[in-house]
């Protein structure tokens, strides 16, 4: 069934998307204008993004030594996507905005993100960018440095990690001193005036001749009393430090600010998403007459790291709703394949009949196996990314009730959000290359690049132990365990509306009962296996099998997101038969495959296996 088709069941059979035009916020729209929205970005994304796709992968960023070169389709693609006002399509029309639901926003990204996730990084960054800003500066910092980012004619960029220092952010050395030469640098009119030095490392966008401007957001920590770094992540502040200076009334002139490009980083994949070393204040570039580069301080002195949260919570759902459609893109590009490649014949009490014609590859049990996955893991995702997308609506335009549980299940779900996607999309981006056979293991077709675009996921915006540690060490104990106990009642909830769904109907047919006892006997696990972790209240033995713990836990939450889809497609009567079957296909696949996985991962968790953690360095 067609991505489109796909959506549309999401958010109108699933998540009721058009309720939420009752809310005075998303009072203009309609389900006719969330379509209008989504026949857009399908058609910019299939014209615009997908026939590029291969050519940003081979032509990647270049440096001349002044400047770096992209190939000039993708400047054309990006201006496409914000003539069409995409990119604040959530945000208020004071800023340029739509106003439509977040999760018509991420329906609507996943096309790009399917056509080409290298591409759609770009206004993704500047969006997550923007709304920071818009989050936490003045109204004169959104004005100048946000509006621009929600009309495209600006580029945004996060700018945490260090050479040094990669994940560990408390360890970042880049400093951020008073620009006193410009005189009441405390009251500039576009927050308290900085100079900048340090170098930041994986930046994303960091340089490039597109738009008017770069606008980087960048962490860095102002000196104390005595000159030195407050040591930890309460010293971190956050900076807006633009490319070239801006005037208080947004005027951008030609003074080039004090960051300058190191070099390009050559990945694996992501090929067309310029990526950079940057530093900052090394005086390449002076600014009246002095090194350093301008940063405007944004959020209070302090709080860089609570602010940065904003854009780092948005880009880790997107970065999972990026990895699921990465596997969407090779589970069509195999399953098309399989449909048109003959080879083999099927095999009869007499054997193979060699004259008998062969029968396209979809025939075989194993290919069916392979696509199955591919489809369990490629829509599950993209029920996850917008079940979150849907929280966030709640959170922002629900009632303080509302609001609140979404904000818990928010807090809870994001890690898995980011790592499950970007695990399992890459297990079935493999599967496609292995439906393909040898062609697949080609650059005649896509799905290789699939597979290659797709491995950075598991790294950026916290590797899965970064998110396990989380998960483990934060989430499920926050607040006495209350958001790991809400969710735990809304999996419940879910499960009493299968047995109620199979009591109403012929007891022929079969039941989701099964499952619906398999998913609450799984998280009585998960729960259970939490407290085990922590019962000796010693982080280092609660921790240490921190991802396996996440593994289990995600693919709880997965079956959980099968059963809610197999219960809404049984109920959606007006959906073709077939489309219907293979919700409730892939279900059974999710339940009878992969669910009964998570015993030996929240096995060790429980244990508390210190097999890991104990191996001393000389045992490698």
């Amino acid at each position: 069934m067609t991505h489109r088709a796909t959506l549309d069941f999401l958010l109108n059979d699933w998540l009721d998307a058009p309720a939420l035009c009752q809310r005075p916020f998303h009072a203009d729209h309609s389900a006719d204008t969330f379509a209008a929205v989504l026949d857009l970005s399908e058609q910019v994304a299939t014209e615009q993004f997908a026939p590029i796709n291969r050519l940003v992968d081979i032509e990647e960023p270049e440096f001349d030594g002044e400047r770096v070169l992209l190939p000039k389709q993708t400047e054309a693609a990006l201006n496409c996507f914000s003539e069409a006002g995409l990119m604040a399509a959530s945000k208020p029309e004071a800023v340029g905005g739509m106003q439509l639901p977040t999760v018509v926003e991420m329906a609507s990204m996943s096309f790009f993100y399917k056509a080409s996730v290298a591409l759609a990084a770009y206004p993704m960054l500047t969006r997550g960018n923007a709304n920071t800003i818009f989050a936490h500066g003045t109204p004169t910092q959104i004005d100048v440095f946000a509006k621009p980012g929600f009309a495209g004619t600006s580029f945004g960029t996060m700018c945490l990690s260090e050479p040094q220092a990669g994940s560990s952010l408390s360890d970042i050395r880049t400093k951020a001193v008073p620009d006193t030469g410009c005189g009441d640098w405390a009251n500039d009119p576009l927050g308290p005036r900085y100079r900048l030095s340090g170098n930041k490392m994986w930046i994303s966008g960091g340089e490039h001749e597109m738009g008017d401007n770069i606008v980087h957001l960048v962490l860095a920590k102002i000196p104390d009393a005595t000159g030195q770094l407050v040591s930890g992540v309460r010293g971190i502040s956050l900076f807006i430090v633009p490319r070239k200076l801006v005037s208080a009334e947004g005027e951008i002139s030609d003074i080039r600010n004090d960051v300058a490009l190191a070099g390009l980083n050559h990945k694996c994949g992501y090929r067309g998403t310029v990526n950079t070393l940057l530093n900052f204040g090394e005086g390449k570039y002076l600014v009246n007459g002095q090194s350093g580069a301008v940063g405007y301080l944004i959020g209070g002195e302090g709080k860089g790291l609570s602010c940065m949260f904003t854009l780092m919570n948005e880009a880790r759902i997107a970065v999972g709703l990026g990895a699921t459609m990465l596997a969407y893109a090779g589970f069509e590009a195999s399953l098309d394949y399989a449909k048109q490649r003959p080879q083999g014949r099927h095999a009869s009490p007499a054997g193979k009949d060699p004259s008998s014609p062969q029968v396209p590859i979809i025939e075989h049990t194993d290919v069916k196996r392979m696509l199955m996955a591919q489809k369990a893991i490629a829509e599950g995702g993209l029920a996850l990314g917008l079940y979150c997308a849907r929280l966030v609506d709640e959170e922002s335009t629900g009632t303080e009730a509302q609001a609140h549980e979404a904000r818990q299940l928010l807090e809870l779900l994001t890690p898995i959000a980011k790592s499950w996607p970007s695990e399992w999309a890459q297990e079935a981006n493999s599967l496609a290359i292995q439906v393909f056979g040898g062609y697949g293991y080609t650059r005649d077709f896509p799905v290789e690049q699939y597979w290659r675009d797709n491995r950075l996921n598991m790294i950026h915006e916290g590797t899965h132990g970064i998110q396990g540690l989380d998960l483990l060490g934060r989430k499920v104990l926050m607040n006495q365990g209350a958001a790991l106990r809400l969710l735990i009642a809304r999996v419940h909830a879910t499960a009493q509306q299968a047995f109620a769904q199979d009591a109403n109907q012929d007891k022929s047919k079969s039941t989701l009962s099964e499952h619906a006892e398999a998913l609450q006997s799984a998280w009585q696990e998960i729960a259970a296996a939490a407290q085990a972790a922590w019962s000796t209240a010693k982080p280092e033995e609660a921790l240490a099998n921190a991802t396996a713990y996440m593994q289990g836990f995600g693919h709880g939450v997965l079956a959980w997101m099968w059963l809610e889809l197999a219960i809404s497609a049984e109920r959606s009567e007006h959906l073709p038969a077939d489309f219907r079957a293979g919700k409730r296909a892939a279900c059974d696949y999710f339940f009878n495959y992969e669910l009964p996985k998570i015993g030996a991962w929240l096995g060790v968790a429980a244990r508390r296996d210190m097999t890991c953690a104990q191996a001393s360095a000389a045992m490698f």
